[in-house]
């Protein structure tokens, strides 16, 4: 939803902010291992109970989440790679912080409340799983309620407010599910009307791969001088 609605404003609002670190040696890559690497202290300071410092925590990890991206496009370092990197980190970032969740549920609260905040992280999985799948078939699987962005408003909230956290939990298990639900049937419904199209999107796709490796070989192959 946060994609849908807010994801151009934002980028326009931080892309200055890439444009100045443009001028500095740190690339995108530096800002997305930072990022994980504050996540890690998050968690570790929410699972022994230091809300208000995990709170602090998991907002620093979002700034650079928020401007790999920018400095990305500022810089022209946009890659594959680089996309693919930060979507992996993302995965580990939301397991550290689901994981010291339910560290604090088995600590302070009830050892079986360790469960809630697993189970969203584990729904949370179905999702990403959902829309890295539709992409592979040239189809789209982006919306539903319970995104990423929403995922870590609803937790810092639920730092800022610790009487709220396990009902928040309960709220974000529930929308979690439901946009997975969502997902689902929307890649269900474009696959139905065009099975036949994506089949074709992923012949095309096939086939530039192996038309950049037939290059990449030639390219990388030693040449030989006639004797003169």
């Amino acid at each position: 939803m946060f994609d849908g609605h807010f994801r151009s404003s934002v980028d326009r609002a931080v892309k200055p902010l890439g444009n100045t670190l443009r001028r500095t040696k740190i690339s995108p890559d530096h800002l997305t291992i930072a990022g994980m690497l504050i996540a890690c202290g998050a968690a570790v300071a929410i699972g022994n109970g230091y809300l208000a410092l995990g709170l602090l925590l998991v907002i620093l990890a979002a700034l650079p989440d928020l401007l790999d991206g920018a400095l990305a496009k500022a810089s022209n370092t946009s890659s594959q790679r680089g996309a693919f990197f930060d979507s992996v980190v993302d995965r580990v970032t939301d397991a550290l912080l689901f994981g010291g969740v339910a560290w604090y549920f088995a600590s302070h609260e009830s050892p079986h409340m360790a469960i809630l905040p697993l189970a969203v992280s584990g729904m949370s999985s179905v999702i990403s799983y959902e829309r890295a799948k539709a992409e592979s078939l040239g189809l789209s699987a982006k919306g539903g309620l319970m995104e990423r962005a929403e995922r870590i408003i609803c937790l810092c909230l639920g730092l800022l407010f610790p009487p709220l956290l396990i009902p928040i939990m309960w709220i974000m298990l529930v929308l979690t599910t439901v946009t997975a639900v969502q997902r689902f049937f929307k890649v269900w419904q474009q696959a139905a009307v065009a099975p036949v199209t994506a089949a074709k999107i992923e012949l095309r796709r096939s086939r530039r791969q192996s038309r950049r490796s037939a290059l990449q070989s030639r390219r990388t192959r030693p040449t030989t001088r006639r004797p003169s």
